[in-house]
């Protein structure tokens, strides 16, 4: 009986181990080689419970044995390489051939010959010695992973050890001693969490199995009212055992303890929660070391930089490299679009794409939840109210949806996605550790957009600055042409006076037209006098009375329009800005052309202002063209003309997007809200 229960509850071992093996996702050569042996182990096991296998038989025992260590051996001749191939390449090996012949030859050899018992043990005593040998070579290859080894290595070093032991004795003494036999199922139970260990351990396995924290916890609470239960029953039996007048009521009592103490750990959520902490804290190991974790993103958004695209592209480093992603794109809120500003290895979105996004970036305005998309084609019940087409998903390039909050404000919002690399699961753990990364990144975005409207709010303190000095200068022009009024009168007719009057005028003219052109008609800020009206007439203007001078003249083409709502005065200097800059930056037998259309799927006014001039860099368009004061004018330009234009688009709820290369030319889009 004492041996029977041993190997049942050595196969049930084994055979939770087999379950636990087949939840892993990862399918390679070693699951399955592992499966097998696991299988092998616990049917070995069940052979040996007289209750179902009957009286043990030394043809049994020995037959049992030699097919448990033929399983195992195979899968040590597959670990004899630093990856596992497919199992007909690995049997293919001479290594393996060799390493397999023994087992099948103590196999075969009875049913040849008659054999005495001593030669049989024997037999059994050099296999156990085989598998000592192998797991030697197994330890000496596995060179700087031994300490992920080593589990296994004490695993099968101490069952093979045993294995020695017990056939070796019997050699000797011609008999196989019950004892050993009768303790094995014990042994092999014991041992078998250095198994499961050593699974966890050796990643390049691919085998990833999981132990949920609620059956550890439900198992440790059940252990402790084993513990409780058995100190009881000893405590019991002493009473009984002395005897005397008061053993019943101490009998009593102490069952009255007992269901008092074990309502309590059952039934008391607090007491089940400090033991589940406890058991997280020490029993379990974090996905995350937090401390290595944190000072590697503290190094990355360290360095300084006062470009904000370098800021982008390191917070966007600082996510995927903290889940260890290769592919990932930041957007950031501008107006009521999402703009991209940092990407990694992603190509550019389409429109369905896009449309998805939306969906999305709403739903994260509304929860501040992070979005697993590969956890909601299979659970979409854990996203309440999210409706999203599967086959959409499907066609979406990233996995994970993080959203950038600041003051309780979608800043922006960050897609991540494991191209050639393990997608990760995105449980409680990973949840916390990602809005802790969350909220560091978007500080660190934050207070660099603050450093750069502060600096750029210095540059227009500048820039006021020098419209003090402008107006001196005016003061003085306007000194000299009211001297000339003045003296106008008495010597109009000297032409000494005229001559110098005409001098002093071209003089006044020339400083005027330096003036004009440094401050580039920017103007103090004043109330809007927003009102709905067609584009069209507007650039018309703006083309007939402002860009006649320059060549070439723009083109107007009108496909469809509506009205919509702007500061006209506002828009023509808009667009004078931008056409004048297609103008400059084109050849006098060029083109420039301004066309407008209206989206019926987008509700927008389209703009767009085509030529076939020189053309920009990417690096310039991200690095220069939207930043104030910038410019290639020399003392010609103040840099802000494109900046102001795509800052009122924004405003009034448009976009400016600009499209452009080297040697032949530029397209600036704006997008009208109409709505």
């Amino acid at each position: 009986m004492i041996s029977d229960i041993g190997y049942a509850i050595s196969a049930a071992a084994y055979l939770l181990l087999v379950l636990l093996l087949l939840t892993s996702r990862q399918s390679g050569l070693a699951k399955h080689l592992l499966v097998l042996a696991g299988l092998g182990t616990a049917v070995w096991s069940l052979s040996f419970v007289s209750q179902l296998a009957g009286e043990l038989s030394p043809q049994r025992l020995y037959v049992a044995d030699a097919l448990k260590q033929f399983v195992w051996l195979l899968f040590l001749a597959s670990c004899l390489q630093k990856s596992f191939a497919s199992l007909w390449q690995v049997l293919q090996r001479p290594e393996t051939i060799a390493i397999l012949a023994l087992p099948v030859f103590v196999l075969v050899l009875p049913y040849l010959i008659v054999l005495e018992p001593m030669w049989l043990t024997l037999l059994q005593t050099v296999l156990a010695l085989e598998m000592l040998i192998l797991l030697e070579l197994v330890y000496r290859q596995a060179g700087d992973q031994q300490w992920t080894f080593k589990p296994l290595i004490m695993f099968l070093g101490a069952t093979q050890l045993y294995e020695f032991v017990l056939y070796a004795n019997a050699t000797m003494v011609s008999e196989v001693d019950g004892r050993y036999i009768a303790a094995r199922g014990y042994i092999y139970f014991l041992l078998a969490p250095l198994l499961v260990l050593a699974v966890r351990r050796i990643k390049h396995w691919g085998i990833n199995i999981f132990v949920s924290r609620d059956v550890v916890l439900h198992s440790s609470l059940l252990l402790v009212a084993g513990v409780y239960l058995f100190v009881m029953a000893m405590a019991g039996y002493v009473v009984s055992y002395w005897g005397g007048e008061w053993s019943t009521t101490i009998q009593i009592v102490l069952i009255a303890a007992s269901i008092v103490v074990l309502a309590a750990v059952f039934m008391s959520n607090q007491i089940r929660t400090k033991i589940k902490i406890f058991i997280t804290k020490h029993f379990f190991a974090n996905q995350y070391d937090y401390r290595v974790e944190w000072v590697k993103l503290t190094k990355t958004l360290s360095m300084s930089s006062n470009n904000l695209s370098d800021v982008y592209e390191r917070a966007l480093h600082g996510f995927t490299d903290s889940v260890n992603y290769d592919q990932g794109s930041l957007l950031m809120k501008r107006g009521n679009f999402f703009e991209k500003v940092a990407s990694l290895n992603t190509p550019n979105m389409t429109q369905e794409q896009n449309a998805l996004l939306s969906e999305i970036t709403d739903y994260c305005r509304h929860t501040r939840w992070i979005l697993d998309l590969h956890q909601y084609i299979s659970r979409p019940f854990d996203y309440p109210d999210l409706h999203l087409d599967k086959s959409a998903i499907n066609a979406f390039q990233y996995q994970i949806v993080i959203p950038l909050l600041h003051d309780d404000e979608l800043r922006g919002v960050v897609l991540l996605n494991a191209k050639d690399r393990e997608s990760i699961n995105l449980d409680w753990e990973v949840r916390d550790y990602l809005n802790a990364v969350s909220d560091q990144i978007s500080s660190y975005i934050y207070h660099h957009e603050n450093g750069k409207a502060l600096a750029e709010n210095a540059q227009f303190a500048a820039f006021s600055r020098m419209s003090a000095f402008v107006v001196h200068d005016l003061k003085n022009v306007l000194a000299q042409i009211d001297l000339i009024l003045c003296n106008a009168e008495q010597h109009k007719d000297n032409p000494e006076f005229i001559a110098d009057t005409f001098e002093t005028l071209e003089h006044t003219k020339s400083r005027m037209d330096k003036m004009l052109k440094q401050l580039t008609e920017k103007k103090e800020v004043q109330a809007t006098n927003d009102a709905a009206t067609l584009i069209s007439p507007l650039i018309e203007q703006v083309i007939t009375q402002q860009c006649q001078g320059l060549a070439p003249v723009p083109e107007l083409i009108v496909q469809s329009e509506t009205q919509v709502v702007v500061d006209k005065e506002k828009l023509k200097n808009v667009m004078y800005h931008l056409l004048n800059n297609a103008q400059q930056a084109t050849d006098d037998n060029g083109f420039v052309c301004v066309t407008i259309t209206y989206s019926e799927a987008s509700h927008m006014l389209i703009v767009s202002i085509q030529d076939n001039g020189c053309g920009m860099s990417q690096d310039f368009i991200e690095h220069r063209l939207f930043t104030p004061f910038d410019t290639t004018k020399g003392n010609a330009g103040m840099g802000i003309g494109v900046y102001d234009a795509r800052n009122y688009l924004t405003a009034i709820g448009g976009q400016l997007s600009v499209a452009s290369e080297e040697g032949k030319g530029t397209c600036f889009t704006l997008n009208f809200p109409t709505q």
